[in-house]
């Protein structure tokens, strides 16, 4: 008898210590997480049973979490970085204005309205991208079709100033979304075509489509040769073309991530790709209305 408790209690305290040992490895990960590494993995051995499923699940997580934080902590800076500049650019007007009283003031009023004006659009887009991301919309019927015309008209002149023809075409149909922020997704893939587009004689179509289950807004526009590497960078905030430049049409290279942010708001998809005779072709698929 005290042989067969012996060995009972020594068989019992083994088996629970193998027991337990994932459990003990599960649960440092998450203090080590709970203080901030996120770095950290289990990566627990053996075969896969419901310890190890849970531990690869935890393990996903934190490499979801990690790869979010590092993109907040990049959009950080890049925001910082394009506020930064027409404020540095305001501050230096206005040092040469008071160093230099008999410098023309129409000159720099001027020049002061247009970084305004920038740091005011930056905002904006800002602005407008944190809403999408919280998805914090009510959510109506809306007719993808009309919206696709409303933007060719409003922006018909500012395309026939860059010697762009527009064209619009397809079905009528609709989602459940909001009808300002489809405005803006559709406004902003115009505007794009109109500006990335070929030097002259340039063309923009405008297609709407319907599919079993979902509605399709379709944008493509002539232009340079785009490589797909350069393609799968341009919904990242603040890129432009093909580098990050400032000029008058440059925009503040959020366009295409609030795009994106609104389209899988709306629980749609957001596809890029290159078009071969160059340019490029935007797909939004968006849930057909119910």
């Amino acid at each position: 008898m005290v042989f067969l408790l012996v060995f009972g209690l020594l068989g019992g305290w083994i088996l629970a210590g193998r027991m337990l040992a994932p459990l003990d490895r599960i649960a440092h990960a998450t203090r080590t997480a709970a203080a901030g590494s996120l770095s950290h993995r289990i990566r627990l051995p053996g075969r896969r049973d419901e310890f190890r499923e849970l531990a690869d699940a935890f393990d996903t997580m934190l490499a979801q979490l990690e790869a979010h934080v590092a993109e907040q902590q990049r959009f950080a800076a890049n925001a910082s970085h394009e506020l930064r500049t027409p404020l540095a650019i305001s501050k230096t007007l206005l040092d040469v204005a008071h160093t230099d009283p008999d410098h023309d003031t129409g000159e720099l009023i001027d020049r002061l309205r247009t970084v305004n004006t920038r740091a005011i659009d930056l905002t904006e887009a800002l602005l407008l991208l944190s809403r999408a991301n919280q998805r914090s919309f009510t959510r109506e019927l809306v007719d993808l079709s009309l919206v696709a015309e409303e933007v060719a008209e409003t922006l018909y002149p500012f395309a026939e100033r860059h010697g762009v023809t527009l064209k619009t075409s397809g079905d009528i149909v609709s989602t459940n979304g909001s009808p300002a922020l489809l405005l803006q997704l559709t406004t902003n893939l115009v505007h794009n075509a109109i500006v990335h587009n070929a030097p002259e004689r340039g063309t923009v179509w405008v297609h709407t489509g319907a599919r079993p289950k979902t509605v399709v807004l379709t944008v493509e526009n002539t232009g340079e040769q785009l490589t797909p590497q350069l393609v799968a960078t341009l919904t990242e905030p603040f890129q432009r073309g093909t580098e990050r430049i400032h000029t008058h049409q440059a925009g503040v290279g959020l366009g295409l991530a609030i795009v994106k942010t609104i389209a899988e708001a709306h629980e749609g998809t957001l596809t890029l790709a290159p078009r071969p005779a160059g340019g490029l072709r935007v797909t939004v698929e968006l849930p057909a209305a119910s």
